[in-house]
């Protein structure tokens, strides 16, 4: 099975060989859950999120990673942050490639479906907030939803 491996400020990771814009999505109910996702390639918790395709716009690829991830589908509400930080380096089992990051969060509502597992998430739920703690993050999404939570100002960094 491929790997996602994750790498801050590591003298060990791989160098960066791609950069390709992605998404992350926080998507919040009307009981203020935060839609998770307990990825398949690391075991790690997320919001859904993904890689932007040819011809779409990064908006559509939110609303199209969320529904492949998650069996929701979302209405885009707002952006949260956008994250390029060259020291997190994504490496990929699978072919090697170690993806530069560069993501775009963006805040939806959920429109309508139900929780479902695919082949990128083994869970998926709903989260109340100040449960978000509690959950196993790579250190770039716990730094987003951080952000998220603290409701500050839309993050570029």
């Amino acid at each position: 099975m491929s790997k996602r491996i994750d790498y801050y400020d590591d003298p060990e990771a791989p160098a960066a060989n791609s950069l390709v814009p992605s998404v992350n999505v926080f998507v919040v109910n009307e009981r203020d859950e935060v839609l998770m996702i307990c990825r398949t390639d690391n075991g790690n918790w997320a919001v859904p999120g993904g890689a932007v395709d040819l011809g779409e716009s990064v908006p559509q690829a939110a609303v199209r990673e969320t529904l492949e991830e998650t069996g929701i589908t979302c209405e885009i509400t707002g952006i949260a942050g956008i994250y390029s930080d060259p020291k997190h380096v994504i490496f990929y089992t699978s072919d090697g490639e170690a993806r530069q990051e560069f993501s775009i969060a963006f805040t939806a509502r959920p429109l309508e479906g139900e929780p479902t597992p695919s082949d990128e998430s083994k869970e998926v739920v709903w989260v109340p907030k100040d449960e978000l703690g509690g959950y196993q993050m790579d250190r770039s999404m716990r730094l987003r939803v951080d952000h998220f939570l603290s409701g500050g100002p839309t993050h570029i960094g």
